[in-house]
């Protein structure tokens, strides 16, 4: 990839996390419910241990699926679509369904999994810049907020909610939480936690919410993006300047929790969990996991991959705060792509799920507890 191209793909992405909001929506199409015929966030949880190099150990026991899911998961995805023009219509394509099971299906052993669809800008649109408007970085957002409502009117009942996101994702739902959760009192009662993956959601973003310092806190944020190399002056993640209205003209430093060892910067060891099945085959994000370097053994007749194979602390380099990993013995170095300005952006949300998802259930155990007190 070109230096010009990536810079454009870099400044595209700035733009892409700033001001949004508030045009009307169209009626919710969802990608996750519960009761969807076809729902890519419904899995089983069987998964397969993997040695370090990426060879079988064997089988592990997954989460078991709780009978009664006391709370809700509401999960908002990254740049993904493949559609040809800069904005992407509601259609469900193969690259939503995998990276809502990429993303968001390994949760819904704990939770009962909500995913709308949006007219999220497309990765043309990415690459494109100069054909997106203000316009449609509004409409993407309004068609989150107006799922989001939809939800909270027609589905929640009273239920706890974890926000769960990555890059596009994130940038909605910072702006969601800081206007229909921190600002409304009697929403904010109902924040389980969100999981605000690559966005560069900053200590400024919330009034109220938190960052969350211990498995068994409520009503907090986790946020990290990874690097495995010192992270460029002019990375693209792990700083707050230039990225949106949310990030503060005065500064703010962007949030680094390791879900591993949350409340500490010392190195804990990942719990990395991530599909058996490939990302859909054809699609640009499919080709580009290939590159990355996770380990895909063939052969496999569980549904997850399970390993722990890198350590992980948040450190603050060349001014940049995100969460560094480190291969353990035997490990594959994961390549950045599409440079080292994004760090490994396409493993956030997988790097260390195993940890993100044990700490939502602590969280939710904590929640209803309170919540029956």
């Amino acid at each position: 990839m070109s230096r010009l191209l990536r810079a454009v793909l870099a400044a595209a992405l700035l733009a892409l996390l700033a001001a949004l909001p508030t045009t009307a929506s169209a009626k919710t199409t969802w990608l996750c419910k519960p009761g969807l015929a076809s729902n890519p966030c419904a899995v089983g949880t069987g998964t397969t241990w993997l040695n370090a190099d990426g060879t079988v150990k064997g089988p592990v026991n997954g989460p078991k699926t709780k009978a009664t899911k006391q709370v809700d998961c509401f999960y908002v995805y990254p740049t993904v679509s493949d559609q040809k023009t800069p904005q992407a219509t509601t259609r469900i394509d193969p690259e939503e369904r995998s990276i809502a099971l990429y993303q968001a299906a390994r949760y819904s052993s704990l939770c009962r999994v909500y995913a709308p669809m949006y007219r999220q800008i497309t990765l043309q649109g990415l690459l494109q810049p100069a054909t997106v408007t203000t316009k449609m970085r509004d409409t993407a957002y309004a068609d989150v907020r107006a799922a989001f409502r939809d939800y909270l009117k027609n589905d929640n009942k009273g239920r706890g909610i974890v926000f769960i996101s990555h890059s596009q994702g994130t940038a909605m739902l910072r702006e969601l939480l800081a206007k229909e959760v921190d600002a409304k009192p009697a929403v904010r009662k109902k924040l389980v936690s969100a999981i605000l993956l690559g966005g560069n959601t900053t200590n400024k973003d919330f009034k109220h919410i938190k960052t969350c310092a211990k498995d068994t806190q409520t009503s907090c944020v986790l946020a990290f993006s990874t690097f495995n190399e010192t992270p460029p002056a002019n990375a693209v993640f792990g700083k707050s300047s230039g990225l949106g209205r949310l990030a503060p003209a005065t500064g703010g430093t962007v949030l680094c929790t390791n879900p591993a060892a949350l409340g500490s910067t010392k190195p804990a060891t990942l719990t990395t969990i991530y599909p058996s099945t490939p990302f859909a085959p054809g699609t640009t994000i499919g080709a580009l996991t290939t590159q990355v370097g996770m380990p895909t053994p063939t052969g496999i007749s569980t549904p997850w991959l399970y390993a722990q194979a890198y350590s992980a602390q948040c450190v603050t380099e060349n001014g940049v705060h995100v969460l560094k990993i480190t291969p353990l013995p035997g490990a594959p170095t994961l390549k950045a792509l599409p440079d080292a300005t994004w760090g490994l952006h396409l493993v956030d949300a997988n790097i260390a799920l195993g940890d993100l998802v044990n700490v939502v259930l602590k969280q939710t155990g904590r929640y209803v507890a309170r919540a029956r007190a």
